[in-house]
Formats: C-alpha cells, structure tokens, sequence
C-alpha cells in the first residue's frame, strides 16, 4: 500500500492533513523558513545554509528576499540566477521546477494543491498536487499566482496581478485574471 507521500508525489489524490508524515515534513520546512526569515540579509553563510536545509542543495547565484514559506522544500528545483522577492509563497506538494534567470515579484505564489468540489471529500483532507513548471528567462510581477498543474515557456513576462490558470507558450507577454497572452515574439526578437 502506498503511503500519502508517494501518492503526493505520483499526482495521485492523497490525505494532506491527517498525515503524519507529510505533517512533520511541513513543521520542519515552516521552521526552516522561519530560521531563514530570521536571519539577517548580510547573514550570507547562514542563509545559504539554511536554503541548503530546506531545497536540500544549493541553487548557483539565488537570492531570496525574506519573507518566504514553503510547504516542503525538497519539492522545489530552481536553476541558476533566480531571485525570488519578498513574501513569496511555493505550496510545493507538487513538484516547482524554474528555470534560469528567472525573477519572481514580491508577493507572489506557485499553488500545486487542488482540491476536490465535493465538499465531503474536500474535508477529509483530500487534495492533488500538479506540477509547476516554468522556463527560463521569465519574469513575474508582483502579486502573481499560478495555479496548479501550468506550465510557462521560456522568455516570458507575466503582469503583475495575473491569475494563470493555463499554460503559456514561450516568448509571450501574458496578463489578467484569468492570465492570457496579449503578445508573442520571435525567439530572435530582442525586444518588442
């Protein structure tokens, strides 16, 4: 029988609140980050330790701007010269992969988590977590969310304030709620 853990990470429907195991994991990654929002900026070796703790590695070149939470660290995978600003969320049940330069806005969150419409079910602490993934080259604004299950090009800008709930090919500016491309460019193209 499988436990919660490997049907979380199968994309299978699993028991996210009653689950000791998935609980302690959450406790542990909510203390990192509590130890990371703590730790002052110039704090560099500290910090990175900490980040080391939590991703378990060290992504080249990242910077993260406190405050940051995450559900479980370990389901994160972030490539090089990726900075992250203040008061991001990664809900990482499932997997949150980002590419390179890639530069994530203040306040904004990358949702795996669904949840079931069946109210019944939904309170048993059901729930599915779908992939993230996103490119490189992308820039979010501010206060973006991105909803379980989307995948983003490379090369993209996302405006601030997006709700994306659908993929985005690459070389695209997208925005709104719901987020939709407005514009596209030419992979050669060097800006528009």
């Amino acid at each position: 029988m499988s436990s919660e853990l490997e049907k979380m990470e199968r994309g299978e429907w699993y028991d996210a609140n009653n689950d000791a195991q998935l609980l302690e994991m959450r406790i542990k990654a909510k203390d990192l980050c509590f130890d990371l929002d703590h730790t002052r900026p110039g704090d560099v070796e500290k910090r990175k330790d900490i980040l080391t703790q939590l991703l378990g590695y060290y992504p080249e070149n990242l910077e993260i701007i406190s405050p940051f939470m995450c559900d479980y660290g370990s389901r994160i995978q972030l490539g090089k010269n990726v900075f992250i600003n203040s008061s991001c969320y990664f809900m990482d049940g499932g997997s949150i992969t980002i590419g390179d330069y890639v530069f994530v806005g203040p306040y904004c969150g990358f949702y795996t988590a669904n949840h079931p419409l069946d109210y019944q079910k939904r309170n048993q602490g059901l729930e599915i977590a779908l992939s993230i993934r996103v490119g490189s080259n992308v820039w979010f604004g501010a206060h973006v969310s991105v909803m379980p299950g989307v995948t983003i090009g490379d090369d993209c800008v996302i405006g601030a304030g997006s709700v994306v709930t659908k993929d985005i090919p690459p070389h695209s500016l997208a925005y709104g709620n719901p987020c939709r491309v407005v514009k596209q460019w030419d992979e050669n193209q060097k800006s528009f």
